[in-house]
């Protein structure tokens, strides 16, 4: 398989998935800003977070179906991002615990997601012709 022919399927198969968390993030986001009780304690500032976040997927998604590259940088800031986010959030769970679990855990399963997807972004940004 030539670099041409492999780079498609390397980028577009992160692109969807990042499409698809972002639109699953928005929706998630949105229904409980709306009211919706997710059946724990909701972080609001976390909230807003993750479904304007869900948008920049989305974004990052796009960017990463035209370009490999492009979409590896954005998938860093993500990644990054969340790293920090999840940061933050284990220290509020452990020194004021207006944190619950299942959002640690979340944004653990976010962190883990955007970690692969930047993977595969940087090993598609490889394989794309210059």
């Amino acid at each position: 398989m030539t670099a041409s022919s492999a780079s498609p399927l390397a980028r577009r198969v992160p692109a969807i998935v990042a499409l698809l968390f972002g639109l699953v993030t928005i929706v998630a986001g949105t229904r409980v800003l709306a009211g919706a009780d997710p059946g724990y304690l909701v972080f609001r500032p976390l909230l807003l977070f993750n479904t304007l976040m869900g948008a920049v997927y989305v974004a990052a998604g796009l960017a990463a179906w035209k370009s490999a590259r492009r979409g590896r940088y954005l998938a860093g800031g993500i990644l990054s991002l969340n790293v920090g986010v999840l940061g933050i959030l284990l220290f509020l769970r452990e020194t004021a615990d207006v944190v619950a679990a299942e959002s640690v855990r979340a944004m653990l399963l976010r962190t883990v997601v955007w970690l692969i997807l930047f993977l595969a972004l940087i090993a598609a940004a490889r394989q794309q012709p210059d």
